[in-house]
C-alpha cells in the first residue's frame, strides 16, 4: 500500500532532531529503524481532494504555530504490526480546524481527530511493550511540549510538499 497524502504539521529543527535522536537510540537497542519525518497528521487520504487542501490553506494560518503537550503513549493497530505514538493535546482552535478538515475529507473519519506523533511505525506486536519501556527510559523529561511551525500537504506518490501555513523554511 502506498503512503497516503497527508495534511500535516512539521516541528522546528531542534524538536525534530530530539525525536530523530530517540529513533537512533532505540535502533541502537535493537528495535526497528524509524525513518519517518516526525510530524503531526491532521488528515490523510489516498489522494487528497483539492477542496480539502484549499480549506486547510484558509484555516491553518490562524492556528500556526501550534503548541502540543505530550500526555501519554498510545498503540494503534489490532493486527500483527502496530504503531506506537505519543498522545498529544492542543488548543481548541486547532482541534476545531483538524475536525473540520477530517469532516470535509471524503476519506476522513468524520469529525474525529486523535492528535499524536508516531514514534514507532509498523512494530511487531510482541515487541511493543519493550519498545514503550525503552521509549520511556530514553525520552528526556524536558521533551513535554512540541510545536507545529509549518502546515503542509505532503503527497508521497509524487514527492511533492506544498506549504499551507507557517515557515516555508524550517529552522
Amino acid at each position: 500500500m502506498a503512503s497516503p497524502d497527508n495534511i500535516l504539521l512539521h516541528l522546528p529543527e531542534n524538536e525534530e532532531q530530539q525525536v530523530r535522536d530517540l529513533f537512533v537510540q532505540l535502533a541502537e537497542r535493537g528495535f526497528p529503524v524509524q525513518n519517518q519525518t516526525p510530524h503531526v497528521t491532521l488528515t490523510f487520504s489516498p489522494e487528497m481532494k483539492e477542496h480539502v487542501a484549499e480549506r486547510a490553506a484558509e484555516l491553518l494560518p490562524a492556528v500556526i504555530p501550534a503548541q502540543f503537550r505530550r500526555v501519554g503513549t498510545v498503540v494503534f493497530g489490532t493486527k500483527r504490526k502496530q504503531t506506537v505514538a505519543w498522545l498529544l493535546e492542543t488548543d481548541e482552535e486547532l482541534e476545531a480546524v483538524a475536525r473540520e478538515l477530517s469532516r470535509i475529507n471524503p476519506d476522513g473519519r468524520g469529525e474525529r481527530w486523535i492528535p499524536h506523533l508516531t514514534v514507532g511505525l509498523r512494530l511487531p506486536r510482541e515487541i511493543v511493550p519493550d519498545y514503550i519501556r525503552a521509549l520511556d527510559e530514553l525520552t528526556s523529561p524536558h521533551l513535554r511540549e512540541l510545536t507545529g511551525i509549518r502546515a503542509a500537504l505532503w503527497k508521497p506518490r509524487i514527492q511533492e510538499l506544498t506549504v499551507l501555513a507557517g515557515a516555508s523554511e524550517l529552522s
